[in-house]
């Protein structure tokens, strides 16, 4: 045998017993969180599934270490690569991609996070498609007007960016704001929904939708 096909062998071996330990992880029930990597015009995405419903949208083609212990935390050490349960949200991320989709049906798994993070993420799901509202409407709309800028630090951890639209939500000068994919990301997806319409500073006060 030649050392190729010995390394092919030794791979295919790898491959088959890595199979028979995820089948057997999923087969008792271990397996609560199901992964996978996406493409995107952003670039990859790292998506996972838990048990009630989509956990995370990533940037990047791994999550970082601060997300893999939230999740771990969260749903246990069971997190595998599952393509077949991350397919729904692969759909209907291509829908909205192609302008075919303006909200998403996929259900979410809040778990994990704290009440106010909660309510916070709850309340910007409920923005619009193409909707801009401020960080001080969101945290008016959570429960606590004088909170923005706890907002903003709930809506910089949104383990669920695109899907629950924190890239809707702009600073009360019209500005930005920030954004956990980088603000040429928030600019794209305002792009997508609002086309011709993103200036590169912000818009100016008087154009936010305010409640």
């Amino acid at each position: 045998m030649t050392e190729r096909s010995a390394s092919r062998t030794l791979d295919h071996a790898v491959a088959g017993a890595r199979e028979q330990l995820l089948f057997g992880a999923k087969r008792l029930g271990l397996a609560t969180v199901g992964y996978d990597h996406i493409d995107s015009p952003l670039g990859p995405l790292w998506v996972a599934v838990g048990p009630r419903g989509l956990a995370v949208i990533h940037y990047g083609a791994e999550p970082s270490a601060a997300e893999l212990r939230r999740v771990v935390r969260t749903y246990g050490p069971g997190v595998v690569p599952d393509p077949r349960r991350t397919a729904p949200v692969a759909r209907e991320l291509d829908q909205y991609w192609s302008g075919r989709r303006r909200s998403f049906d996929i259900a979410v798994d809040l778990s994990g996070l704290t009440p106010f993070q909660r309510r916070v993420l709850r309340a910007t799901a409920r923005v619009g498609y193409g909707e801009l509202v401020t960080y001080a409407t969101v945290a008016k709309r959570a429960g606590n007007e004088r909170a923005s800028r706890a907002a903003g630090a709930a809506l910089g951890q949104n383990p669920i960016p695109i899907v629950v639209p924190c890239h809707r939500i702009v600073a009360s000068d019209g500005s930005l704001g920030g954004y956990s994919g980088g603000l040429d990301a928030k600019r794209a997806l305002l792009a997508l929904e609002r086309p011709g319409d993103v200036p590169e500073g912000g818009w100016v006060p008087a154009k936010l939708r305010r409640s």
